[in-house]
């Protein structure tokens, strides 16, 4: 008969062991300490005064914060405007000049614009003077036996020398062989110049003549 030798356990398994029995030795050790606690009477109160504070803080509803003031806004700094630099222009520096500035002559006295003098009166035409001699226009023998009359004022332009530049019926008579009677003899006709003071100027001047049968 044959006998297997017997295997002895390793030395890790005994240490194992141990330090198993060690920690359930002290397991049971606590579980006994607070099975007596808790069996004592004044244990018990601080327990259930402890499990009231508990529940009541559960219960207690947290009220809400106060709103924190806004910080109200700082008014923003007022800034001073700087006055722009003056910019100084820089003098350039002093040079020879190579010419030479003429001085301005002393200005003269101006003299005052003298009033000018009124002008002088005119002294209109004339055509009766007795020396001129002028004659008479011709009465048409048709309008005399048609018995044609009335008055014709003629418009003379009269030169420096005194004659007729221009004739012009301002008025007729109503009949055409008249005005044309009178005109034709005032074309030839001699004036006295209009003058402006001293001066012979060129004017008009209005010349009535009468057509009657009496004449």
């Amino acid at each position: 008969m044959l006998y297997e030798p017997v295997r002895l356990p390793e030395a890790s398994t005994i240490k194992q062991t141990s330090r198993f029995a060690l920690i359930l030795g002290a397991h049971i050790l606590a579980l006994g300490l607070l099975l007596t606690a808790v069996s004592r009477p004044e244990i018990k109160q601080a327990l259930l005064s402890v499990q009231v504070r508990l529940l009541e803080m559960r219960h207690e509803t947290p009220q809400p914060e106060a709103p924190k003031p806004l910080p109200t806004p700082k008014p923003p700094k007022k800034t001073e405007a700087k006055p722009p630099p003056i910019m100084v222009a820089r003098q350039p520096a002093a040079t020879s000049a190579s010419f030479t500035v003429t001085p301005q002559p002393e200005a003269k006295a101006v003299d005052t614009v003298a009033t000018p003098a009124p002008p002088a009166p005119i002294t209109p035409a004339r055509f009766d003077a007795a020396y001129l001699q002028n004659p008479k226009p011709a009465y048409p023998s048709i309008s005399r036996r048609l018995e044609e009359q009335g008055r014709v004022v003629l418009r003379v332009r009269v030169s420096e020398q005194g004659s007729a530049l221009s004739v012009e019926v301002k008025q007729s008579s109503g009949f055409i062989r008249l005005d044309d009677a009178a005109r034709s003899a005032v074309e030839r006709w001699r004036f006295v110049p209009a003058k402006q003071g001293n001066e012979a100027i060129e004017a008009w001047v209005l010349v009535p003549l009468h057509f009657t049968l009496d004449s």
